[in-house]
Formats: C-alpha cells, structure tokens, sequence
C-alpha cells in the first residue's frame, strides 16, 4: 500500500512540470472516478454519481529527477458514450484502463479498450491496467464469489497479470476506498513516459482541456469537443 502524497516542484528548481495527457477508460461503474479523486484530492465518497460527461483534473507527481503534470480526463463509462472517447485518447501520452475485479464482464470490456488504444492512440501511449476494489475482494473473501452483493473476486490476478504482461502493460490491484496502490500507479506512469516526450516538453504547456484543477466536458454537446467548459464536477 502506498502512502506517498504526490510532491510539487521544487520552488529551488527551473525545471517546469512535464504536462502528460491522461485519459481513464472502462467501463461504468469500476472506479475510475474515485480513483483518479483519490489522488488528485485524497479523498473518497461512498455511492459516487456515474460520470455524465468528462471530468478534467491535474496533479503533480515527482519521481526521481522528473515531474510530471498529469492533465487527466476521466471520462465517463456508459456505452452511449463510447465514439466519444477518441477525442480524449488522442494525443495522450498515458492511459489507466480500469476493471472491477468482482466483475469479470469488466475485464473483457477493459481488454477492448487495450486493442483501441493500441490501435489508433499514440505509439509510445503508456497503458495501466488497473484491477479496482480490491477492498470488496477482502471483505468477500470466503463467500460466494457467484454474489456481486458480497463482493466475491471473479477475476484472479494471476489471469490480469498474465494478461497485462502478454499485452505490455503496466499492472495494478487497488481500492480507491482504502488508497491501496493508488499513488503507486501513477507514480510508475510516470516513471514509463519516455524521457524524449519529457526532453521535448519542457517549457510546462498545458493541453487543452479546462483551466482548473477540477473542470467537466459536458460529452452532450459538441461544441464543448475543446474542453473550454469550466463548471464544477466531481464526478
């Protein structure tokens, strides 16, 4: 479990802030909200609303001698949704690809977003697959992995795993409620940005994509494609 708080620049350096492009893909209902809540401001909320549109949120993350500004879209899980997310993946440097881990139909779902993202993303995309409420998974653990209600595992991490390393990508178990493994998976995101993307982008440029640490795309209109919405979401 990683307690680690994501540290800002240092004020003694002249080295900006990479800004990373981030996109959350999955299916509805796994955790990608409260992931990504989770790290950016350290908290969870029980019985979160389902994303309606796309939350944009930023984080700093050092590791080593490099930090990175994570320029996130969570975007929202619903299928009606689905032909809209091109206009997130694209040009993104990394993706989280979440699945529920007491659901396996997540798992399959979260399998076609890989061979999107390696079809049509950016060649050097770094790609998390992220196995999510590993908490239900403990509380479950004995019962009847048949009952969604108590929270059984149905997807084994030796099959993620195995899985992830066949597709090459990055692995991780977590629970957004407990924080287990949250700072840790994008800490090794950004470890995994190729050092030519950060020598090249130095100068701290922001994508476009909100101008908050917590702006929403509302993916019902069209006309907020350039991400210039700045009402508040928590979602």
């Amino acid at each position: 479990m990683s307690t680690t708080t994501p540290q800002p620049v240092s004020s003694s350096s002249d080295r900006r802030p990479v800004p990373v492009k981030l996109v959350l893909l999955g299916e509805s209902a796994v955790g990608k909200s409260s992931l990504v809540i989770r790290f950016v401001n350290r908290e969870y909320t029980e019985n979160r609303e389902p994303t309606i549109g796309a939350a944009f949120l930023t984080q700093k993350c050092t590791v080593d001698d490099r930090t990175v500004k994570f320029e996130i879209w969570d975007t929202a899980g619903q299928e009606r949704f689905h032909s809209l997310a091109p206009m997130y993946y694209r040009n993104a440097q990394a993706a989280i690809v979440m699945y529920d881990i007491t659901k396996a139909s997540t798992l399959d779902k979260a399998k076609g977003w890989v061979k999107e993202l390696q079809r049509q993303a950016n060649s050097q995309i770094v790609i998390a697959l992220v196995g999510n409420k590993l908490d239900l998974c403990e509380i479950g653990e004995g019962e009847d992995e048949e009952n969604d209600e108590s929270g059984g595992r149905q997807v084994s991490q030796e099959e993620a795993s195995a899985y992830a390393s066949e597709a090459g990508l990055l692995f991780f178990e977590t629970s957004a409620r407990t924080a287990t493994n949250v700072d840790d998976v994008f800490t090794e995101i950004a470890k995994n940005i190729p050092h030519d993307y950060l020598a090249n982008n130095k100068n701290g440029s922001r994508v476009a994509g909100g101008n908050g640490n917590n702006a929403r795309l509302d993916l019902l209109r069209e006309a907020g494609a350039n991400g210039k919405s700045t009402s508040s979401c928590a979602c």
